[in-house]
Formats: structure tokens, sequence, C-alpha cells
């Protein structure tokens, strides 16, 4: 699941108007693509390359135009329970629920979720506090494995998944045994979930610490130079390179959500309520169009594209004047679009759906 927090303008990316007036339309081109009658924004030309292995999905809608409460809707299925509710009361996001069914293999979690951090950029992690991301009342223990590590650095690691050598198999085999031995103790103090839950992570730690073939899946040396320049040696193509390894090891579900990079707390992630052009063209459809596409060849010359099912979203859309801001979202300058949850427009590829489609429609100023 490559998620675009934030909320990705419809008309600038797959489901351009050239015949609405300016105001509406913007400033971007649409182009041909593979598929004849198929057009989508010009600053996707390897995408467009790429569409007959897409749904263009261009009829999305709900009615809420938070980002954090929206993203409930898009992660769960269903609209947040009430106003100011508590991530532990959201429904669990679908990979709760596959771990939840036992879905999975070995010791890697049944989903993992990549939130990675722009450790020089001080705006706000809004993504943090985004419902549906977790299991919600499901419980502690359906969390996901939750990554913040930046891939595409040069001492990318994620915590601790090589057993040093100064401690020996035997020696953590005690450490086990005795924390067993505390949590048994501790557990007739305190019938809590959440202390059931941490015995479970540390059954899950130890696992994944005794178990080569994890550390593996976390190391990118092992991949080509040449592929990982394809994705792009950048923070969200070097992640989602990282999810395809995490899929192939045998994790269900991996959602990549894009990071906290932008210039001001009001162009950051895809939430364009000013530069949406300028950002649209240099720092967002660039680097998406280059991740999607290597990812989408990389799955099919390894025989995975037809069982992988890759989904690109985000929470909602943007307004279809430029300039215009709507009740209950955050305004938008004159270069900007502000949230609009109305129509937007999802994309799915592999897992068995017909690529070559668009699927809806959304009207003339979408």
């Amino acid at each position: 699941l490559l998620f675009m927090w934030g909320g990705p303008a419809q008309q600038d990316t797959w489901d351009l108007k050239p015949q609405a007036p300016v105001e509406y339309r913007g400033e971007f081109k649409p182009i041909r693509t593979k598929v004849p009658g198929i057009e989508i924004c010009e600053h996707l030309p390897r995408l467009a390359q790429r569409t007959d292995k897409l749904a263009i999905i261009r009829s999305m809608t709900h009615e809420d135009v938070n980002h954090t409460t929206a993203t409930h809707e898009l992660l769960t299925g269903r609209s947040i329970s009430r106003p100011g509710a508590s991530l532990h009361e959201d429904w669990p996001h679908y990979g709760a629920i596959l771990q939840k069914l036992g879905w999975g293999k070995g010791p890697l979690p049944s989903y993992v979720s990549m939130m990675p951090k722009v450790k020089e950029n001080p705006a706000p992690r809004f993504v943090e506090e985004s419902h549906g991301q977790g299991a919600g009342w499901l419980g502690p223990h359906y969390q996901p494995m939750r990554i913040d590590e930046d891939a595409s650095s040069q001492d990318y690691k994620v915590a601790d998944l090589i057993l040093r050598a100064v401690v020996p198999t035997a020696r953590l085999e005690r450490r086990k045994q005795l924390l067993q031995s505390i949590d048994d103790q501790r557990r007739q103090l305190e019938k809590e979930a959440s202390v059931s839950a941490m015995s479970s992570y540390y059954q899950q730690a130890f696992s994944m610490l005794t178990r080569p073939e994890v550390a593996a899946a976390f190391d990118l040396s092992k991949e080509p130079v040449s592929l990982r320049e394809k994705y792009g040696m950048n923070l969200h193509g070097q992640a989602v390179l990282q999810a395809r390894r995490l899929v192939e090891a045998g994790v269900p579900l991996v959602t990549v959500f894009w990071q906290n990079d932008g210039l001001t707390n009001v162009s950051v992630y895809w939430d364009t309520h000013n530069r949406n052009f300028i950002d649209l063209k240099t720092r967002l459809c660039p680097i998406t169009d280059q991740a999607f596409s290597a990812l989408l060849d990389d799955l099919e010359s390894r025989g995975l594209l037809d069982e992988t099912l890759v989904i690109w979203t985000g929470e909602m859309g943007r307004t279809p004047r430029v300039g215009q801001s709507v009740p209950g979202g955050a305004g938008a300058g004159r270069d900007g679009r502000d949230h609009w949850a109305k129509v937007f427009t999802t994309v799915l590829a592999g897992g068995g759906i017909r690529g070559g489609i668009v699927h809806g429609a959304s009207d003339r100023h979408a």
C-alpha cells in the first residue's frame, strides 16, 4: 500500500481536465499513455507507459476533509467512530485483521508500517496522529511493526536485528527464560492486555533475533545498485524497495506512508495548500513516478505481480478550483488547493486486477 498522505490533487495527476477553465484545470497538460484513450499528467511519464497494468479509479469519495480522520476511511473501510475518538477506539487496520487471522509465515510480523522520518525537516509529523493505522479496539497484540528509519541512508538499519557476537545464542536463550519468569509473576499481578501484548512482542523479538532471514529481509545492500537506482536513491524510493523485500519474505501487507518532506507547514507531504504546481512538478510526481514504476517492473520480473496487489492512494483529493477554500479545510493560497473528499483517485495494479482501465468518473471540473 503506497499511501500518499496529504491528499494528491486528482486533476493534476490522474484525472486531468484540459477543457475546463484555467482556474480549474491548472498548469499541467495531459499526455497519451500506453492505453489508447487514457491520459494522465505529463509529470508521470514512466507510469504513462505502464497504464496497461493500472486500474485507475476516478470516483473515490467520502465526507471527511480532516487528514488524520480521513485516513480511517481508507485504512479500515469505515468512518471514524465519533469526533474526538482516541486511536484505541479506531476500527482495526486491515493489516491487524490479517494478523488476527494468522496470516504471514515465519518470524516476521503480519504487517509492517513504514513512516520514514526526514530528520532535517521540522514540519509536524501529522501522519503519526492519523486514525486507522493500527489495531484500534482489537488490542495491542495486533499493532504493526513500524519503521521510521531512512532506507536511503548509508547507515540504514531497522532496530538491532543482528545478534551481537558477545551474546551467543545460549546466553540469549537464558535471557529469554529469565524474562519469561518475570513476566509470569507480573501477569499474576496485572491482568492487563498491555502486559500480555508486551510478552508477545518479546517473543517475536527473540524469534527475529535468532533467524538470519529476518536481518536479510532488511538488508538493502543485497540488492544490485542498478535496481536500487531504478527505484530512486531517495527516502521514498528505497522505502518502496524495502516493502518489496518484505512482501517477498512473507509479510502479507506493507504500508509505505509518504514522508514529511516539503518546505512549509502548508505544503508538506501531498498537502499542497500552496506551491501546488511547483511541488507536484519537482517534489512529488517525479519520485512517485519512478518508485511506483520500478515496483511494477520488479514484481513482474520476479513473477510476483499477479499475486501482489499494489494500491496507490491518498486519503482525499483537492479542491476543483485553484485557490478555493472549503469549510473544515485549511485554506488555500493563490497557487494551492484545499482539502476535497467528494472525489479523488486511487490506482490499483497486480493481484488479479484487470489493467488498462479507468473506473468511474468525476465531473468536468474534477
